[in-house]
This record gives structure tokens, sequence and C-alpha cells, in this order.
């Protein structure tokens, strides 16, 4: 009885993880559930990048809101550019369309409200 009790235990909790309902002891909790890197990997990225760390960073974009939605295709062209951008401006650092150590931490710690409108 208990070697079922503990099993399904065990089904419970991995499948609420595997849901993003939570998350391992020390693990951090990523916003809007992007998964398509560590939260540790942050290589510097910019027009032209590909790869599973773009995908990150455009997941990562999706959480603060803008319009339209980036397409999480892993590929960094003009509209992740200009989405990168617009939330460097928000958090006062330089609006240069680079993902570098600084503009990692602004995706990883979205605002609430941002007042600067996005470009159209």
């Amino acid at each position: 009885m208990q070697r079922r009790t503990a099993a399904a235990f065990l089904t419970a909790v991995l499948a609420l993880g595997a849901a993003g309902l939570i998350a391992p002891q020390g693990a951090a909790a990523v916003p809007g559930g992007c998964s398509y890197a560590s939260s540790s990997y942050r290589p510097v990225l910019s027009q032209g990048s590909t790869g599973a760390a773009v995908k990150q960073a455009q997941c990562l974009t999706n959480v603060w809101g803008g319009a339209p939605k980036l397409t999480v295709d892993g590929i960094f062209g003009p509209a992740t550019r200009t989405k990168i951008r617009w939330i460097q401006g928000c958090h006062g650092l330089a609006r240069d369309g680079i993902v570098g150590p600084a503009t990692w931490d602004a995706l990883y710690n979205p605002v609430p409200d941002c007042y600067d409108p996005y470009p159209s």
C-alpha cells in the first residue's frame, strides 16, 4: 500500500512539475514558463543569432506584452530586435538591440508597466 501511495505521489509531483505548476527545490521560476534554455545560459545575442537562447529571449519578451507577440522560432530578426530595444528602453538601458547581461536580467525580471509606447 505504501508503495502505491508513494508512486501516486511521485506521479503527481512529476505531472505538476511538467505543467510548470511547481519547480524542483532550488530551481528559479521562469516568467511565462519559458523553458527553451537554462536561465543560467545567457550568451550575448544580436540580430542574426539563432538557437535555443534566442527562443528563450523571444519567449521572455512575450511575457512583457507589446504587440505583436513574437514568434518563438529561434531566429533573431528585425522584429526580435525591435522588441528587445523597447524592453531596454523600459529599463533605462542602452537601446542597442543586443541581449547582453543587463538585458538578460531585464528579461527575467519584467517590470509590471512600461510607459514607453511600443514602436508601431
